[in-house]
């Protein structure tokens, strides 16, 4: 690390190192501290939905990502060590929103975090290993992080702002005091682990059903994990699954399928966890603010804590760098919890009911067509917020307003080039969309386009759309006076 530091962020997962990269690349000074020696090296949240993809892509990540990983393979049952039938876990919804990330991708957790700081440190982020927050301090104008080190080094960082990455046990979260609402509740424990077996195809995703004759304990599941030779363990833990141990996770594939136990020929990883649902009261106590599994806690299913972290990252990066950088109000950042706080407590519900359902062949196609309507998170909106301005009126209950996010669809630009419409939004600039309008004269900071014809133009309607740096419908009107009020708000003036 060298030199100041504009945000600390604490804690390297998918969460902290997806807003560093956004930080770094608005020219945040930005500098991660990490408590490990090293970046997790587990599988755990595997699963890149839709709206997530498009997150990456615009970070810069998304084609290698799509390189490391492959889409979900077909589910294969089996009974009594014989294969019963294959079916798939996930559909695409035909009434989904135009994306062209059309479907989940597999990707280990380990990977997308390895290929998420190879782009902060390409950006100029720094990251620190070994090294954890002890305590913080807060002023009008400072947060003081005290740091301690592997080995016992202690020093006070002082930052102007700081956000909590560190995860279910957060330090960030505990030190403020900040209550998580939720509990336990009667979602099963279960156990995960990365392993390598011998003669299991790697061209499914395997799930042994639950059987009466194994004390209906549950489902055991093997996914082959994508670029390795490994597949993860999903499996409904019983009492003795606290002890958890390289030869306990063999026994218990050996125990629930026709696999034996020398076939597991490597554990790499394991974990035995206590799923739960809850919601951190405020995910902002000042000038620090919670991001991730410490300010929500998601159970497994539908494959949604990953990638609802992400989202939270790509919602305040933006933020905090258009305070920093361009001095937009401190107001802009009472936002954040304002739109990603209901936004999680949607996906808790939604979590839960998945993970109770569980994966089954039983009711078809219908049940996956269900969950993979639910799980692609392209329908989040923000139209309750502040910063979500519509002015047009008599819009039909199907229009594209303000606060949702734009679509991605082909559109016609001035020059005659037609494109996707995200491909005109990537990068970290506020984009105006002037839609049949000769667009006004807007700060040098705003990217403008025209557009002319195309689905795109057809589904916002004629006006004037000033999208955000997340994708999102900032301000709909037909007026531009209403431009450069709402400019000024975001911290962009002439």
């Amino acid at each position: 690390m060298h030199g100041a530091v504009d945000v600390l962020v604490v804690g390297a997962g998918p969460t902290g190192l997806a807003l560093a990269c956004d930080l770094a690349r608005r020219g945040v000074r930005t500098h991660v501290v990490e408590a490990g020696e090293r970046l997790f090296g587990g599988s755990r949240g595997k699963s890149l939905q839709p709206r997530t993809q498009e997150a990456l892509d615009d970070l810069g990540v998304m084609a290698e990502l799509r390189a490391a990983g492959g889409p979900f393979p077909p589910m294969q049952t089996w009974r009594q060590g014989r294969r019963d039938g294959t079916w798939r876990l996930l559909e695409q919804d035909p009434e989904a929103p135009a994306s062209r990330y059309s479907e989940p991708w597999l990707v280990p957790q380990w990977r997308t975090q390895e290929i998420l700081r190879d782009r902060l440190l390409a950006l100029g982020g720094t990251l620190e290993y070994g090294t954890r927050l002890t305590t913080l301090h807060q002023t009008g104008r400072h947060v003081l992080a005290e740091l301690t080190d592997a080995g016992g080094g202690r020093r006070t960082l002082t930052v102007p702002y700081l956000v909590g990455c560190d995860g279910g046990h957060s330090t960030v979260r505990e030190t403020l005091g900040i209550a998580m609402k939720g509990g336990e509740g009667d979602l099963h424990p279960a156990v995960v682990a990365d392993v390598r077996v011998r003669d299991l195809d790697r061209d499914h995703w395997h799930i042994w059903l639950d059987d009466p004759d194994r004390r209906g304990v549950g489902s055991l599941l093997l996914c082959p994990l994508p670029g390795t030779d490994a597949f993860q363990l999903n499996a409904r833990a019983d009492d003795e699954g606290r002890d958890l141990t390289p030869d306990a996770v063999r026994r218990l594939i050996a125990t629930r399928t026709h696999v034996p136990a020398d076939a597991v020929t490597e554990v790499l990883w394991h974990s035995y966890y206590q799923p739960r649902t809850a919601l951190a009261e405020r995910f902002r106590d000042g000038r620090v603010f919670l991001a991730g599994d410490c300010a929500h806690a998601h159970p497994p299913g539908g494959g949604q804590g990953l990638n609802i972290s992400v989202q939270d990252a790509y919602n305040l990066g933006w933020k905090l760098g258009q305070v920093v950088r361009h001095h937009a109000p401190e107001a802009l950042l009472d936002s954040y919890e304002a739109e990603r706080r209901p936004a999680a407590a949607h996906v808790l519900e939604l979590s839960s009911r998945l993970y109770r359902t569980g994966r089954s062949p039983e009711g078809g196609s219908e049940k996956a067509r269900h969950r993979g309507r639910l799980t692609h998170l392209l329908s989040v909106h923000y139209r309750e917020s502040a910063l979500s301005t519509e002015t047009r009126e008599r819009l039909s209950d199907t229009a594209v307003q303000a606060g949702d996010r734009a679509p991605d669809l082909p559109c016609v630009t001035e020059d005659g080039s037609s494109l996707l419409l995200h491909e005109l939004l990537r990068g970290p600039h506020f984009t105006l969309l002037a839609v049949d309008r000769t667009p006004p004269r807007v700060p040098s900071d705003v990217v403008t386009h025209r557009l002319t014809g195309g689905e795109a133009a057809e589904r916002l309607g004629a006006g004037l759309f000033l999208i955000r740096p997340d994708g999102h419908i900032g301000l709909a009107t037909e007026d531009p006076a209403h431009l450069d009020r709402y400019l000024t708000k975001v911290g962009l003036t002439h």
